[in-house]
């Protein structure tokens, strides 16, 4: 894959990285694959595209070398017309293959939302082609999605948000490996939890913030959603005491002009999603050990807080970026049951005098 430029802005460089990606995928997928991914482009984000190459490719695979209708047949043998000969039985056996498979020497397994995402894309691809009349039936169809069960919602609680900032703080917990590193980054790593946990804000819209991207004057952040578009997020005085530390010691550590990302690595370049999930999963496996805490449980425990401290669930959807109020619901469980508590008493069965 080329090496291109890279820009500075974290979301650019990103789509550019992931369109060559999807590109060199291409080459290993039948040829008018490429007419579904032109088809789609303006209507999907990069991201999006390059999971559909992936699971387009193992659909591929799949019937390349479980099924006897296409056994050994290559990528480049493929016709549109072979889409009319999968029956929905072969369809069924893919889902079932997904449970467990090996790709180029590895091994994979997938759950309900591994297999419900892949067989989206199965859809839409046959979707596309039969809308357009270049095959003669869409038996994609006939998949019945994998029954998908509630998970539990994990968060933590406020005694637990304490306990793991004040780990980030004093590293007393870690290893000796990580407690060698921890007085160079404890100032770095304590702001980046403490953004997390004071704005609910994604991963990647922590990654992608820029030092011009904060004011001060506001406390507010100029952070780039799910889609691209820009929103004001603000903060309060926790988290600006522990950015404004985090600047002072980023200052010493004589970062480059040209790296305007808000958060570096030792190695002085922007951090990775990759290393802040890290970065959350050291310090929240000494306080927390029974829970999987993740930057996502971090922007639950946010969302949950707020609304208990709100009460409206529509500016905790719109302070976390969610398009539709249902999505908060459906990943805030407490939001319910706080709900429920809150109308418990309302009907009066009997008036009283």
């Amino acid at each position: 894959m080329p090496n291109i430029p890279k820009t500075g802005n974290y979301f650019l460089d990103r789509s550019n990285d992931t369109i060559l990606r999807i590109r060199e995928i291409l080459n290993d997928l039948p040829d008018f694959c490429r007419d579904f991914f032109v088809g789609i482009e303006n209507t999907t984000s990069p991201l999006t595209r390059l999971n559909y190459a992936y699971d387009l490719r193992i659909f591929f695979h799949f019937l390349s070398t479980e099924t006897s209708e296409f056994y050994g047949k290559k990528n480049y043998e493929y016709e549109i017309k072979d889409l009319n000969k999968i029956e929905a039985n072969l369809f069924e056996r893919f889902l079932s293959y997904l449970s467990h498979y090996e790709y180029n020497g590895k091994q994979y397994n997938n759950g309900e939302s591994g297999k419900s995402r892949k067989i989206a894309t199965i859809r839409s691809f046959f979707a596309y082609f039969f809308k357009r009349n270049l095959i003669s039936a869409n038996n994609a169809t006939k998949i019945d999605m994998p029954k998908k069960h509630e998970k539990e919602i994990v968060r933590l609680e406020p005694n637990e948000v304490a306990n793991l900032l004040n780990e980030s703080e004093t590293g007393y917990h870690l290893t000796n490996h990580e407690q060698a590193f921890h007085d160079k980054t404890k100032v770095r790593d304590t702001a980046i939890l403490t953004l997390l946990l004071g704005t609910g804000m994604r991963v990647s819209e922590c990654v992608g913030l820029n030092i011009d991207d904060v004011d001060f004057a506001s406390n507010g952040l100029k952070i780039t959603r799910k889609g691209g578009n820009q929103v004001l997020l603000y903060f309060g005085e926790e988290v600006r005491n522990a950015i404004v530390n985090w600047l002072q010691v980023r200052e010493s550590w004589h970062i480059r002009n040209s790296e305007r990302a808000l958060f570096v690595s030792l190695q002085k370049g922007r951090l990775t999603p990759r290393a802040i999930q890290k970065l959350v999963k050291k310090y929240s496996q000494v306080t927390t050990p029974l829970k999987r805490i993740t930057p996502h449980k971090l922007r639950s425990t946010y969302g949950t807080a707020l609304y208990r401290e709100t009460q409206d669930i529509y500016i905790v959807a719109d302070v976390l970026g969610h398009k539709d109020v249902n999505t908060t619901k459906k990943h805030y469980a407490a939001i319910s049951e706080d709900l429920r508590k809150g109308v418990a008493g309302k009907v009066k069965l009997r008036d009283e005098d």
